[in-house]
């Protein structure tokens, strides 16, 4: 059996992918990718991802230059989630988010007396206006 049919594609054709700092272990984003995707990051060696706002392909840092290198793919147990262990490259080493940050995951929930909200833990290390075009 081929490995790509191994995996619990969704309705639409997609799997939840989960991008991991293998330096840090930083979750650093989510994505989604069809069966292209994740065959071109096996061949590559480079993330490449379904954009379904776009529907085709989005080769990480193809705006950007903020790329992926692949180090490992793993599937999880329901096989249904991948999960990319990277090095994130690119003019500006180690922003990931298209809001110039590390990491896509920079908003904090805090408890607070009107119940609670979410706050900006990590900087802008570049101003997304001038790495997109």
């Amino acid at each position: 059996m081929n490995w790509l049919d191994q995996i619990q594609w969704d309705a639409q054709g997609l799997v939840p992918a989960i991008a991991q700092e293998q330096a840090t272990g930083d979750v650093l984003m989510f994505a989604w990718m069809n069966r292209e995707a994740l065959q071109k990051t096996a061949e590559l060696g480079r993330a490449v991802y379904y954009s379904r706002s776009r529907g085709k392909l989005w080769y990480k840092g193809e705006e950007s230059g903020h790329v992926q290198t692949v180090h490992e793919i793993r599937l999880d147990c329901d096989h249904d989630v991948v999960l990319l262990k990277v090095t994130q490259l690119g003019h500006e080493p180690g922003i990931a988010c298209h809001t110039g940050r590390h990491s896509c995951f920079f908003q904090r929930y805090e408890a607070n007396q009107q119940g609670g909200a979410w706050a900006s833990v990590e900087p802008v290390l570049k101003d997304p206006e001038s790495i997109y075009r």
